[in-house]
């Protein structure tokens, strides 16, 4: 067996490292390309550039940008598709972030890959912790927990953020989609049995950018010792139901929006190909053990992308 090359510090020194952003045209690709603007030589990559089902593709544009860091927003996340279409999704979220990990050790870079709370069946009454054994409960899930046991498998530099219903003002989400059903239906049905922490791609990027800045300057000590998998969400945790109402009430106010009625209804009255898990809040301690992070509350990032929004993003 090959022995893997050692590991060394790649960002102490660095004043202007080389950030590779992959996904730029998501949601979280967005707001990274915004968040680390001018923060050493950004390259942000899409479609346009890889296809991320082909490695050759993937090697080839990381040795050719040579980054010190590799942001990883890309991912396949149509989660009810993804039953019909696993092998499409099991090479973007499992098979794509190996060759990133192979990539960025043999370049002895970071790489930074975002994971899901849909690596968890649900069934845990309180948060669940990065220590709890994952067991996903649809091929999303399942392709998301590939992605980070390849990460794991290969070593080097790493941090894996799982997070959970992320949104914000761009890209599909689930703000987004209510706010637009509100200018279609005068009533909306929404799912009340499954709780979560809303998060923004806002909050994500700034908490990406802020780590990236402390291990540039060495404030958390060995990269080696940091590398891992931490849960990354908004602080607080709600229903989609109590989500929704949220947005309808903070976006009449900002926006000026019509809120339609709204049922709360179980899962079982939502049957969807894919199946949910019930309970996806993430405890978000070790993060701020590590790196002092602590992203807002779900409800006052929902106000600022809302803001966001009515100043045409």
């Amino acid at each position: 067996m090959q022995e893997k090359p050692n590991s060394t510090e790649p960002l102490k020194g660095r004043e202007a490292p080389r950030i590779l952003i992959v996904g730029k045209t998501g949601q979280l690709g967005r707001e990274l390309a915004h968040a680390f603007d001018g923060f050493g030589a950004v390259v942000a990559i899409g479609r346009e550039s890889v296809d991320l089902t082909v490695a050759e593709q993937i090697r080839a544009v990381v040795r050719r940008e040579a980054p010190d860091v590799i942001l990883n927003a890309a991912a396949y996340t149509a989660v009810d598709r993804a039953e019909s279409e696993s092998d499409v999704a099991l090479a973007i979220n499992g098979m794509a972030p190996r060759i990133l990990a192979e990539e960025a050790r043999r370049q002895k870079a970071v790489l930074i890959h975002y994971s899901t709370d849909y690596v968890f069946d649900g069934k845990k009454a309180g948060p669940w912790v990065e220590t709890d054994k994952p067991l996903p409960l649809n091929i999303y899930g399942a392709s998301k927990l590939a992605g980070e046991q390849a990460i794991e498998e290969v070593g080097g530099n790493y941090l894996i953020f799982r997070t959970s219903w992320v949104y914000g003002p761009h890209g599909k989400n689930f703000l987004l989609t209510m706010l637009r059903l509100a200018k279609q239906r005068e009533r909306l049905s929404i799912v009340d049995d499954q709780i979560g922490a809303p998060t923004t791609s806002i909050e994500l990027a700034r908490a990406t950018h802020r780590i990236v800045a402390g291990l540039l300057a060495d404030r958390f000590g060995c990269m080696q010792e940091c590398s891992g998998i931490y849960h990354m969400s908004c602080a607080g945790s709600t229903s989609w139901f109590g989500f929704a109402q949220a947005i309808f009430e903070r976006a009449a106010a900002i926006l000026g929006t019509r809120s339609p009625e709204l049922t709360p209804v179980e899962t079982k009255e939502y049957p969807t190909p894919a199946t949910r898990p019930a309970n996806s809040v993430l405890s978000n301690a070790k993060l701020q053990a590590r790196f002092g992070e602590q992203l807002a509350d779900w409800q006052p990032a929902l106000e600022e992308a809302l803001t966001i929004l009515k100043a045409g993003g």
